[in-house]
Order: C-alpha cells, then structure tokens, then sequence
C-alpha cells in the first residue's frame, strides 16, 4: 500500500502548527479557550486514494458506497473502489468559475435510494451580477437529469468572493444551506459594503439558510412571521461558512467560518441566532490590519465556541462518530486551507472545547468527511487535488 505519511515524521510540523494555535486562542473574549494537544492519540495514517483532482470542492456517498467528487471549474466526477472514472457527469450545469466561485458543494438526498436525487451548489452569472444557486437533478448512473434549479440567493453580488455554499441534511428531511456575506471591500451591494448584508435580515447573504428538500420555506423557520425579513433565514450575522455538520448524537449544528485577517470562528448554530458579523468580531482588515469592529461580544449576539487567529482559514467538518477511531467519537474535524492541516476539536458533553489537535496535511484541505467506512476522508483544494483517507495504522 502506498502510505502517504505515518505520525511519526509529522512531528516537528505539528510542533510549529500547534505553536501558531494557541496564539490563537488568545485573542477570543468569550469564546472558550482550549489547549493543543500534541498527537498523544493518533496512532493512523494517510493514505491518498486519488489524485489529479482540478480543484476538488466536496465529496458524497452513494448507498453502494460511489464517491461523487465536485470539481469548482464546473465538474462531478465518479470514484468507484478508489479508482478515479476518467470521464465526469454530463448534465452538470453551466458554472460562473472564477474566484472563489465555480462548483462547489455536492449532496444526497437522504431518500436517495427511492429518489436519486442529488444536490449541487454553484455560482451562476458574471463578475458584476452573480449569485449562488442550490439545484437538484436525478443521478442514473452516468448523467444529471431533470435538474431544477430550486433556490438562487438575493440580491446579486458583484465580484467571486464569498459564496459559503455548504449543504447540510437536517433529520426532518429539510437541509440548511450556508451563504457568504458576498465579498470584501472594496466590493460594494446596494452601495454598502458586503459585509453588512449579513446584518440585513431581507437579504439572503451572510446567512444560513433552512428549505425543504424542494426549495420551499418550511412553515416553522424561525422568521416566518416577521415583517421585512426573509423567511428562509434560520440564522444570520455570518461571514462566510464553509464548513457546517450536524451531529446525529448530540443533535448539534456546528459551522466554520472564515474571518477577514484571524478571528476565524467555530460556532454552535442555533434556530433564530445572530453570530455577530461585523458588529461584533476578532476579524481585521486586510492589509492595514484595523479593527473590523471595536467589540469582540455585545448583548444578544452569540459568541463563538473558538476563534482562530492567525488564520486557518477553515473549510469542510465532520463529526465523528465511527468505531475505527473510538478514541475520537464526538469530536469534530475542521479542515484548514491556509493551515494546510485538519483540527480535531475535542468537545465535552455540553459542547464545550476541551482540546483540538493539527493534523498535518501538507496541502490544502478544501472538505472533510466520515464516510460510510467510518474513516476521515479529506479532499485538498489543488490544480492536482488528491482525495486522502485517513486510517487507524494498522487497518
């Protein structure tokens, strides 16, 4: 077997990584402080399954266990028994490729044996007038077919930053759907800067989104009723997640989210909640390094559960709960594309961060995922992406 690294000489990276993180840690005000951890459980391996990826995006199970991979220039590609099919989907929709944008998150109905039914996040537009779409398109196999395009986030943006675009499966078959605050200065929306879209309870931007598995509002999201809001909105005040799980053990929603300059967040998503952005933030400019905000918390806002500064830049999380790690159920895995690295992020009962660990990669790490296995499976966001799963070391 072609072993791609063992722990053994990820050591001395793992030192200067773990240095970097608790620095981190200081910078929150009320998130919880945490200590790093050295590897003292991590007795596995990284194994590459697949290599030449352009740019790989996200990956989903089929019940036969088929990976279907996202590609962002605007591509869906087959992994059958760790072999890469040469030939990708047809019946991909068009994507606006440029940036940040492209194709991105790819998800499975959980009826998908009865259904077929498979969901893509993309970008669609041009560079003044674009948006993120959610559609869905019945997989035979080899094609899309009948795709529908169910939801399109409002107002456009100009620019191809900050798409978020995470799908995640709630158990009563509704999904939320994670949308980026739309792009940094100087980018402007309705003659503001993107930022306070995520503010602004009318727009879909900077938001988490809950639909039906049609696009349609579920009658009990937490805005319903509320006058100038939009009723898909179940929380807002975010930047831009790009990671987002739920836990079927502990029936918890997390996210990551990218800060500007640090002050990247992990949060606990909850119904009707306002993250904060950029009202109250660890986030700093670009460049000049100036406050964002003044304040770190305010009343009425939630506080994040870690801040990450520097920046890891977070993408892709999973939790875990599979019995080829025991000694990691409950934890969740965030991945880092900046860290080039995946975090295991040690929670106790109430979900409080106790630890969290760097798993060197060595690449950037675009998803992170359980698979059906019970194995990590990591992608890294590269011209030659890899698909990597990581093992117990002796598998």
């Amino acid at each position: 077997m072609n072993i791609l690294t063992k722990f053994s000489w990820r050591s001395l990276a793992l030192k200067t990584i773990a240095l970097a993180a608790i620095s981190s840690l200081a910078c929150s005000s009320n998130a919880q402080k945490s200590q790093i951890s050295q590897n003292t459980q991590a007795n596995y391996r990284l194994v590459p399954v697949v290599k030449g990826l352009e740019n790989p995006w996200s990956v989903a199970w089929l019940p036969d266990r088929t990976m279907l991979v996202t590609e962002r220039p605007g591509r869906v590609r087959i992994v059958r028994n760790g072999v890469l099919d040469p030939t990708p989907i047809g019946g991909v929709p068009a994507v606006f490729a440029s940036g940040q944008g492209g194709l991105m998150d790819i998800s499975i109905h959980p009826q998908f044996a009865k259904n077929r039914l498979v969901y893509l996040t993309y970008s669609h537009g041009t560079d003044t007038a674009n948006r993120t779409r959610l559609a869905r398109a019945v997989f035979d196999g080899k094609n899309l077919k009948n795709l529908q395009v169910i939801f399109e986030v409002n107002p456009v943006k100009p620019g191809s930053q900050h798409f978020g675009s995470r799908i995640t499966w709630l158990p009563d078959n509704t999904l939320l759907l994670a949308i980026g605050d739309g792009g940094n200065p100087p980018l402007q929306i309705e003659g503001k800067l993107p930022r306070f879209q995520a503010q602004n309870r009318r727009s879909d931007l900077g938001k988490v989104l809950r639909l039906k598995d049609d696009g349609s509002i579920p009658p009990d999201n937490p805005f319903v009723k509320a006058a100038n809001t939009d009723p898909a909105i179940w929380s807002y005040g975010h930047r831009n997640i790009q990671g987002m799980t739920f836990d079927p053990v502990t029936k918890r929603i997390w996210a990551t989210e990218h800060g500007s300059s640090g002050g990247d967040e992990l949060n606990l998503l909850q119904k009707g909640k306002n993250y904060g952005w950029p009202l109250a933030t660890n986030s700093k400019e670009y460049g000049s390094g100036r406050e964002i905000s003044p304040n770190t918390s305010l009343p009425g806002l939630e506080d994040p559960k870690l801040v990450w500064t520097p920046a890891i830049a977070p993408s892709g999380l999973t939790a875990y709960n599979g019995k080829r790690f025991p000694q990691w159920q409950k934890n969740l895995f965030a991945g880092g594309l900046v860290e080039q690295a995946v975090r295991r992020i040690e929670l106790d009962a109430n979900g409080k961060v106790l630890n969290q660990e760097p798993i060197a990669i060595g690449a950037r790490v675009r998803d992170v995922r359980q698979g059906p296995d019970e194995l990590l499976y990591i992608l890294t966001d590269e011209s030659n992406g890899q698909l990597i799963r990581l093992e117990p070391a002796k598998s």
